[in-house]
């Protein structure tokens, strides 16, 4: 997961993993984009809202990405890997 909301890559991806990986990012933007028009805000805020719910339900050894670019993979001392801004 990505602090976005959206799925990412931390390492290079197989054909059809990047196929599957965009197929469900097309389906996010839609829904974003749809929510974010009912709400008055922009997609990005509402993908964002969505990445903080997205990163709390990232499991021990999966990766994840946070606004500063950096690949991560949480590990199990580690409590949620939601930024601050997540409250």
């Amino acid at each position: 997961e990505r602090y976005d909301g959206y799925l990412g890559y931390p390492a290079a991806p197989s054909a059809g993993l990047r196929s599957q990986v965009d197929s469900i990012n097309i389906r996010r933007r839609s829904l974003y984009t749809n929510l974010a028009a009912s709400r008055g805000v922009s997609p990005q805020e509402v993908g964002i809202t969505a990445g903080c719910q997205l990163l709390r339900r990232v499991q021990v050894g999966e990766a994840y990405l946070l606004s500063d670019g950096r690949w991560r993979r949480r590990t199990a001392v580690q409590g949620s890997v939601a930024p601050d801004y997540c409250g």
